[in-house]
């Protein structure tokens, strides 16, 4: 499978913290590829808290995080792209909360800081 190098059309840049391997994240931590891709779902609310199933039975996304500083262990700040960003662009704004996933496990928290302005298509 073909490495992404970096993404080509972020939407945003966010600060993603990464849960350790005790609370459910990652067993080897933090993703090492310079762009991690992976599903993720925003959190609307207080979803988390009310709706069985929660967050497999949302409506995923393919994310694509590039981290662009080491905050520090669990910390990164990250351009942010979609696979599919029209699907995200109705969600984004500052201080939206997405959950990572890989499978049915919660790996990370991105809170978006900034939308990039997208160029017209």
């Amino acid at each position: 499978m073909a490495v992404m190098e970096k993404i080509e059309s972020p939407v945003a840049e966010g600060v993603v913290t990464w849960r350790t391997h005790e609370e459910g994240g990652r067993r080897s931590g933090p993703p090492t590829a310079p762009v991690y891709m992976a599903t993720a779902v925003f959190v609307q609310g207080s979803e988390e808290e009310v709706q069985p199933g929660w967050p497999a039975s949302a409506d995923q996304l393919s994310i694509l995080l590039q981290e662009t500083e080491w905050l520090d262990d669990d910390h990164r700040r990250c351009l942010v792209g979609f696979l599919a960003p029209e699907l995200a662009l109705p969600h984004m704004r500052p201080g939206a909360k997405l959950l990572v996933l890989e499978g049915p496990r919660t790996v990370a928290r991105v809170r978006i800081e900034t939308v990039l302005e997208q160029e017209q298509r």
